[in-house]
């Protein structure tokens, strides 16, 4: 007769092998590999960016940039651990149904992108930061489609 701790034991491997199970499974429906790529047509992998994917495809910043270079920080950890978290929650809020129509872009992740137009457009940034006194100005402000037609 197996003992308490086995029990829990073979419990608790069964609880991680259907978890493994369920998420392999996932990650290949969801083309997951995909993600690790800077392939702009990863982003389009669920509908709801449908959107904003063509709207890139018809944009100047297609010569430029993909969706990586503007929405996710530089230096491999973080952008990275920026893809994962937003990998969660865009499937959680599309599996749930809870995200906004249309969709909108996070407090955080508009940071990062600012970074990016920042880095980018460094010059132009600069020229127009120089003047004193002035309220600074964040670059969606006038440019709210940057990237997206």
């Amino acid at each position: 007769m197996p003992t308490r701790t086995q029990i829990l034991l073979l419990a608790l491997a069964g609880i991680f092998g259907i978890a493994a199970g369920v998420g392999s499974f996932t990650f290949a429906y969801a083309k997951g590999h995909s993600y690790l790529t800077d392939n702009p047509a990863a982003c389009a992998n669920c509908h709801i960016m449908n959107t904003q994917y063509e709207g890139w495809l018809k944009s100047s910043h297609r010569r430029a940039a993909v969706c990586n270079d503007c929405h996710t920080p530089k230096g491999a950890v973080n952008k990275y651990t920026t893809k994962a978290s937003n990998g969660f929650w865009h499937s959680f809020g599309f599996t749930t149904g809870r995200f906004p129509e249309p969709i909108r872009i996070k407090p955080h992740n508009l940071e990062i992108a600012e970074q990016a137009c920042r880095s980018c457009h460094s010059a132009i940034v600069g020229a127009i930061d120089a003047h004193p006194g002035e309220r600074l100005l964040t670059c969606t402000h006038c440019h709210k489609s940057a990237g997206h037609m």
